[in-house]
């Protein structure tokens, strides 16, 4: 039967909201009821799974050594070390248990879950590289999460295939020697960058494409010695660039005040960003076909409500999964899964249904932290003709209790809102997290009032930074939690003539998190009136765009954005 669309109130939120016919095709194709929250809804129930970057330290319950790991120490809950969870010290099949059908399935599956062991944190094939999460393939990367395959990163976000970079966000190829550069690639020794692409030596750039040696400048396009977008010859603007002392923090501040103002009133935006795509809808999408309603996903095809992916087809309702990942709907942190619903930090895996933590395995139910295996429900070993009866018996069980087609509630979430990236996309208060029922971590790991240097003592100029700070505790001018350096992080301030950051680690990702473009999109029009353009008066042109209609920047259509900048 081809379901038309239907207009449903969601049962989180209340409010309406439509699955299209296509979305019907979908959840035929891969067997499960429509779902009974908005997409907003679901993606932040979502959110609330996934933390990414509030580390802590505690025993590993199998070998008792101290490891770094995303589950603070009064969480009830069963972590090994990365060591031992892989090693062949216990058998996950030891905790195997038979279904209730007298019991919802996921009150069972959060009891299942306080007994299993747990992953430290998701840190795969690394060298000195503790402090990741969400990541692989790195090399002498510290506090830095979502990253792959890098080198010499620090405090970073989502970088791929990078080396030399600190305080940057959503690198996505081969960016180097870049610091606070965000959403930008293949670009070389750039500091304060936002969008951009094939750069070199760029300092307080906006949108800026193929550019060298450009400063406080935006919407360039293969450019030279541009200085707040005028073009000097080489000699006038490394005399304009000598005016500024970048190795200042006084200076600095003044310069990402002017920097911000720039953005908002001078600066072009498109409506979204948007390159080489075909039929897609949503914004930071590059080489994508046929993928609707989704933010950041690079090469994706006949997809929709994507967060955050790369290679995925034939999907729904995703946050950060990828690789080579077909026929997935609602999962949060997987890589290289195939045919996977309802799934979370699930790695190489195919055909497997609300598992937690499962790796190289296929064919499992409601397994946690089952890892090469096959034929498996509740963590217990079945031949393959009974795993299908067994399944097929426990989603009508499901059915009935209205559990079948949801993600896995906020409520036996393993981590806490506040310490996920829900906290940030969705902020509520603790009263707020409490009523719904949801939890709310009051022992964040951190400490106040042990800096043994006041931030007004700390010199001006890095040049005048002694080594000696390697051994001092410093407090955050916003949060005031302490926070100290490496010497490799002092080493790079050095090298790049970067003030001495005053602010803790977290509130810098917070500055780069504020300065990216929402995940939402409003319908609007264009705001260009530039009569050259085509139009008289204001451009007719609508679209859905990452920007509210009460936002003070310069918003233009595809067409507008391109006469303007090309």
């Amino acid at each position: 039967m081809i379901m038309k669309s239907e207009t449903k109130n969601c049962k989180n939120c209340q409010k309406s909201f439509t699955i299209e016919e296509e979305d019907f095709n979908f959840y035929e194709k891969i067997k499960v009821p429509p779902p009974t929250w908005c997409p907003e809804c679901r993606q932040q129930r979502r959110y609330a799974w996934r933390n990414e970057r509030t580390l802590y330290r505690r025993n590993c319950d199998l070998c008792k050594k101290s490891t770094v790991t995303i589950y603070s120490p009064n969480k009830p809950y069963k972590v090994y070390c990365n060591e031992c969870w892989w090693g062949d010290g216990w058998d996950t099949t030891s905790y195997s248990r038979d279904f209730d059908f007298s019991r919802p399935f996921f009150e069972q599956f959060h009891e299942l879950q306080l007994k299993v062991p747990r992953m430290a944190l998701l840190n795969k094939n690394s060298v000195n590289s503790e402090y990741t999460n969400h990541s692989g393939d790195n090399k002498n990367v510290y506090l830095s999460f979502a990253c792959f395959g890098n080198e010499n990163i620090f405090y970073s976000t989502w970088i791929q295939k990078s080396r030399e970079c600190i305080d940057c966000s959503f690198v996505n190829e081969k960016g180097e020697r870049l610091y606070e550069v965000i959403d930008s690639r293949t670009s070389y020794e750039c500091q304060y960058g936002i969008f951009l692409k094939d750069c070199s030596s760029c300092y307080y750039c906006y949108d800026c494409h193929g550019c060298n040696e450009c400063f406080m400048s935006s919407n360039l396009r293969n450019k030279s010695y541009v200085f707040k977008n005028k073009q000097y010859t080489r000699e006038e603007y490394l005399k304009k660039v000598k005016e500024f002392n970048l190795s200042s923090f006084k200076s600095i501040e003044k310069l990402n005040k002017e920097f911000k103002k720039m953005i908002e009133r001078e600066t072009i935006h498109r409506y979204v960003v948007s390159e080489r795509n075909i039929n897609s809808v949503g914004s930071l999408l590059y080489d994508c076909k046929n993928v609707k309603e989704s933010f950041e996903v690079n090469k994706g095809e006949d997809c929709k409500y994507i967060y955050g992916s790369i290679e995925t087809k034939n999907c729904m309702d995703l946050y950060h999964v990828g690789w080579n990942t077909e026929l997935c709907y609602e999962c949060q942190g997987c890589t290289r899964v195939s045919n996977c619903q309802f799934c979370h930090l699930c790695y190489d895996d195919m055909s497997v249904m609300y598992s937690d933590t499962c790796q190289n395995s296929q064919n499992l139910f409601g397994c946690v932290s089952v890892k090469k295996s096959e034929y498996m429900i509740f963590n217990k070993k079945y031949s393959k003709e009974n795993y299908q009866k067994l399944k097929e018996k426990i989603i009508e069980h499901m059915r009935k209790t209205g559990e079948y087609g949801e993600f896995f509630p906020p409520e036996i979430a393993p981590v806490y809102y506040n310490e996920t990236q829900g906290n940030l996309y969705v902020p509520l208060s603790k009263e707020e997290i409490l009523a719904k029922g949801w939890h709310w971590e009051d022992n964040v790991q951190g400490t106040k009032g042990k800096e043994t240097i006041k931030s007004s003592d700390i010199p001006d100029k890095i040049e005048d930074v002694p080594d000696s700070y390697l051994k001092e505790i410093f407090a955050c001018t916003t949060c005031s939690k302490n926070y100290n350096i490496t010497e490799n992080e002092l080493l790079f301030y050095r090298k790049e003539k970067v003030p001495f950051p005053r602010k803790c680690p977290n509130c810098r990702y917070k500055r780069r998190f504020d300065l990216r473009p929402p995940r939402m999109l409003w319908h609007d029009r264009c705001k260009c009136n530039v009569s050259s353009h085509g139009h008289s008066g204001r451009c007719p042109t609508e679209y859905e765009t990452t920007y509210s209609p009460d936002r003070v920047e310069k918003v233009y259509c595809e067409n507008c954005y391109n006469k303007e900048v090309y």
